[in-house]
């Protein structure tokens, strides 16, 4: 089973942490633009089950991806599965219209610029993304990929390199989606 354990931040100081990034031997690797659409589930409450469903679009290219309930208490780790669909806006809305009819409902968009860098220490590569995300702010995120047996060891190589980049302290273990939700609550 493939694991995304991923570990996120909110950033006061962009500039100075790309710096550090960098100066770390990061290598910077491009600057897109997500626009995230979740669903709902129309049998089952993702928000208590800790699951999400959503359809990404960067540029022409869209995906469908299935995030599974997070595996443990400290980081976001959980079973990811996505799936390229056709490219274009005609398939984005396509499909869609095809989970409306199967009675998904949209929920919220999330829109971010992301800054995109690698970095490979003791053999093993981290993408470390630095997110200006609308309505929320600044956030870095460290992640990697990782099969179910060597999920802990690379949660333990996530943390460190955090905390070696003065991230933190407490990692925010809420999607952007659920952060703008609890936004979007608070203000109403």
């Amino acid at each position: 089973m493939h694991y995304e354990v991923e570990v996120k931040y909110p950033v006061e100081n962009v500039d100075a942490l790309r710096k550090i990034i960098l100066d770390r031997g990061a290598r910077y690797k491009k600057t897109i633009e997500q626009e995230d659409l979740y669903f709902a589930h129309p049998q089952r409450d993702f928000s208590v089950t800790d699951e999400a469903f959503r359809i990404r679009r960067v540029g022409s290219k869209n995906m469908v991806t299935y995030k599974g309930p997070l595996v443990d208490q400290e980081t976001k780790t959980r079973q990811e599965v996505e799936v390229r669909l056709a490219e274009g806006p005609e398939a984005l809305a396509g499909f869609k219209q095809i989970l409306e009819q199967l009675s998904f409902q949209p929920v919220s968009h999330v829109r971010k610029t992301r800054n995109i860098f690698l970095l490979i220490e003791a053999g093993h590569e981290f993408e470390i993304v630095l997110d200006h995300v609308h309505e929320l702010g600044d956030y870095a995120e460290i992640e990697s990929q990782a099969e179910e047996s060597d999920v802990d060891a690379v949660r333990e190589q996530i943390l460190e390199l955090a905390k070696s980049l003065s991230l933190g302290p407490q990692v925010e273990r809420r999607s952007y989606l659920r952060l703008l939700l609890d936004r979007k609550n608070s203000n109403t």
